[in-house]
């Protein structure tokens, strides 16, 4: 599509999603004149400060960036209060927006949401799809923002088809960033110049999911006798969905072991590939299995 005019558009990106969708949509000729993201952090055992990876791409393309801290107060983001706005597009960003923030600009806040809502709604979707075993709810939306969280009404949504199921969740992670860049890219400019017309979201359809805690990561197992069956398919898909984010670990002797490879057998039993047991360097699982049974 030819755009008469490229839209003054605002960033809001957070990790992982935010910085392919926004790399995408420098991709798309669709840069935008800010990007929003987290304040830089102290990060790893040497607590360097380290910038959110869409700082570094905007950086990268000599866009500005504004790192607020919170939106309390309006006086201080005078970056975004003080420019008049076509659109703020916002990928798994992590603070919630005031309203009044979500009323400056001229064609509203859209978002990119990686499920088919209403189902997933809220802090967790990839990986409460893989845990739930959900995969037909997965896939990209993109809505219009309002004041209550994933409830807005949609512009546009296509589905996510697998082949393989389930996978873990950083290459699930990809795929649907790659999918809601280009979704994102399409949305854009016919959303601008009045060619979608919102659908609101079948509300009595809702789910939500959580933000979880290291705790919920947490497996009950027996690394000498492990699970068969049905037993074996949950744990797989638990170890799938908090892979690079948590890690499923198991308490041995005291000790955390964190699970960083497994894979179901022919036969349906869960088999650990390879482990990190607590002070110790990543090994195989037969490893620590004759270590912990010496």
């Amino acid at each position: 599509m030819i755009m008469n005019t490229v839209p003054k558009i605002a960033f809001f990106g957070g990790e992982p999603l935010g910085p392919p969708c926004l790399q995408a949509l420098i991709n798309a000729g669709l840069t935008p004149a800010l990007v929003v993201c987290n304040p830089d952090r102290k990060s790893g055992r040497g607590q360097q400060l380290q910038s959110p990876r869409s700082k570094e791409i905007a950086l990268a393309h000599s866009l500005p960036v504004f790192q607020p801290e919170s939106y309390k107060d309006e006086a201080a983001i005078t970056v975004l209060t003080e420019t008049d706005w076509d659109l703020f597009v916002v990928v798994a960003y992590n603070f919630i927006l005031p309203e009044w923030l979500l009323a400056l600009p001229k064609h509203g806040v859209i978002n990119m949401h990686p499920s088919l809502l209403p189902k997933l709604r809220g802090a967790s979707p990839i990986r409460s799809a893989i845990l739930h075993d959900r995969r037909d709810e997965l896939g990209i939306s993109i809505m219009l923002m309002d004041e209550q969280m994933d409830h807005g009404p949609l512009l546009m949504q296509t589905p996510l088809t697998l082949n393989e199921w389930p996978i873990a969740g950083p290459f699930l992670d990809d795929m649907l960033a790659e999918i809601g860049g280009e979704l994102l890219a399409i949305t854009i400019p016919k959303w601008t110049e009045g060619d979608i017309t919102p659908v609101p979201q079948d509300h009595d359809e809702a789910t939500y999911t959580k933000k979880f805690e290291k705790a919920d990561a947490e497996l009950t197992l027996d690394p000498g006798n492990l699970p068969t069956g049905d037993e074996a398919y949950q744990t797989f898909l638990k170890i799938n969905a908090f892979a690079g984010v948590a890690d499923c670990f198991f308490m041995q002797s005291g000790k955390r072991v964190k699970i960083k490879a497994a894979v179901l057998g022919k036969d349906g039993q869960l088999q650990l590939l390879r482990v990190t047991p607590e002070g110790k360097s990543e090994m195989e699982f037969g490893d620590y299995l004759r270590l912990a049974l010496e």
